[in-house]
């Protein structure tokens, strides 16, 4: 599991509730890569529910699936990293399962959205510039400088668009669209993914040039 100093800032790991779900959860037997493993599970499911709203019957519950289960892999996401570290339950393959299920997570949820709008290569765009920021994120780590979580277009923010964009789709109905909105969320994804990685790499040249 990821270093404290290196780990994602989530306001919401000092809410009580959620203090309180991972006190529940170290009571159990299940692990922190369990949950991790269970977050490629939620985006599986959203990244399908996002595919099968490209149809026309049943649309707005396929959306609202999609969106909850995005939500629900954030939770897997927030959930494994407290288990292993405030909870005290961290293994030694731990740093493994905190990042391969996250891509993973993240070409299920963005390619699930893209053959939904019939857009594959928008959506192979959105995954391999979200790939990209990650990469240049561990890339600090392993140069030494440290993980920088800048956005504009960080995990959160990807997650966050994709679950406001399949809820404002609902609306569509009204103009006899289908589809825009979520088109347009995987522009400003594999836009802001781009900028975000190459912010990312500037600030990372800049620290090492400094002498960290």
């Amino acid at each position: 599991m990821a270093e404290p100093e290196n780990r994602r800032p989530l306001a919401s790991r000092d809410t009580r509730w959620a203090a309180r779900i991972t006190r529940w959860l170290a009571g159990t037997g299940i692990t922190p890569n369990q949950i991790s493993i269970a977050g490629i599970g939620a985006a599986l499911l959203a990244g399908g529910s996002f595919w099968l709203a490209g149809e026309a019957q049943g649309r707005a519950i396929w959306l609202i699936l999609g969106a909850a289960f995005c939500q629900l892999r954030l939770l897997c996401n927030l959930f494994d990293g407290m288990v292993a570290i405030e909870a005290g339950r961290a293994s030694p393959d731990g740093g493994f399962w905190n990042e391969f299920p996250d891509r993973v997570a993240d070409l299920l949820i963005l390619m699930g959205v893209a053959m939904g709008v019939g857009q594959p290569a928008l959506g192979w765009a959105a995954v391999s510039f979200a790939f990209l920021t990650a990469y240049v994120r561990q890339l600090g780590i392993g140069c030494g400088a440290g993980a920088d979580f800048a956005g504009p277009m960080a995990k959160q923010h990807r997650m966050a668009l994709v679950t406001g964009a399949a809820l404002l789709s609902l609306a569509e109905p009204l103009w006899g669209g289908q589809g825009d909105i979520l088109r347009a969320a995987l522009w400003i994804i594999a836009i802001g993914a781009a900028l975000t990685a190459l912010r990312r790499a500037t600030r990372l040249v800049r620290k090492l040039r400094a002498g960290l």
